[in-house]
């Protein structure tokens, strides 16, 4: 059993500020809410640094255009990811859950998706290159990434596996355990795999694509695959040091299967990136 002295016990709320009451139902500002804000921002600001330095030309209307599809791809296709790819059952026993955001639950996996989705039609809404595109918006998105996984460990969900390593952390809300006479323990030590993943899919995914983006020309569409090609590989890794939160496929979690479908298309976006640079004077 675990000496709650010897590890730190995650005692976080996920409140930035706690409304007591509110008529209007809303319990008040969460750190997650503010992630999401705060990314989506940061997006704002880098889209307008391109623009001036010449990397991307983006007028104002353009860009608000393109960040409003953004958002909506980010958060309806990562809402509508967790439920058909981690809550199927529960989502069609009950179709209406796809409302309850309040209940949490966002697939970053849904969230490529919808904002592929959402790159299709600005590209064709404002004529622009479809893989220009995919290269500047894969240079935003460790930023929401990393902020997400940090709001994760704030809201104490998404464990890590169990450890005895000295930065363990102990999860109130985690699974306790009994032993063979049912005397309860209490929960394990584990992993603050968030914030591991936070410094791998987000920090260490930043720095390169943000150094690959300003100081070295790769082909049109390169740049979005390395960027498929290294989350994926930093999202497998990351997850055996968190505890599945889904049932296991092929022995993978639910995040180690996924991420390795954006392996191979990364690598066969890269492919299609220099071929068509090659056939291109």
């Amino acid at each position: 059993m675990a000496n709650l002295n010897d590890y730190w016990v995650h005692d976080l709320s996920p409140f930035l500020i706690q409304f007591p009451e509110s008529p209007l139902g809303l319990d008040g500002i969460r750190y997650y809410g503010l992630a999401y804000l705060l990314s989506f921002l940061a997006a704002w600001l880098l889209l307008r640094s391109y623009n001036l330095r010449g990397k991307f030309k983006v007028n104002a209307d353009e860009r608000a255009s393109m960040m409003t599809a953004i958002i909506l791809g980010v958060l309806v296709g990562g809402r509508m990811g967790y439920m058909f790819l981690y809550d199927l059952e529960a989502w069609m026993n009950n179709p209406l859950l796809f409302l309850r955001v309040d209940q949490g639950g966002m697939s970053s996996h849904g969230g490529f998706i919808g904002v592929f989705l959402a790159l299709i039609w600005f590209a064709r809404q404002y004529n622009c290159r479809l893989l220009e595109l995919g290269d500047v918006v894969c240079t935003l998105a460790p930023i929401g990434l990393g902020l997400g996984r940090v709001a994760n460990f704030i809201n104490g969900e998404l464990w890590g596996r169990v450890t005895t390593v000295p930065w363990a952390v102990i999860f109130p809300d985690s699974p306790a355990r009994f032993n063979a006479l049912s005397t309860l323990y209490g929960p394990d030590p584990r992993h603050p795999s968030q914030l591991y993943q936070a410094g791998l899919e987000g920090l260490l995914l930043l720095l390169y694509i943000q150094w690959r983006f300003w100081f070295k020309r790769p082909a049109m569409g390169q740049l979005a695959g390395e960027f498929l090609i290294g989350y994926g590989l930093l999202r497998i890794a990351g997850e055996f040091f968190r505890a599945p939160d889904a049932a296991l496929i092929l022995g993978m979690s639910r995040g180690q299967f996924y991420s390795s479908f954006m392996i191979v298309v990364g690598a066969g976006l890269i492919r299609y990136a220099l071929k068509k640079a090659q056939s291109q004077p």
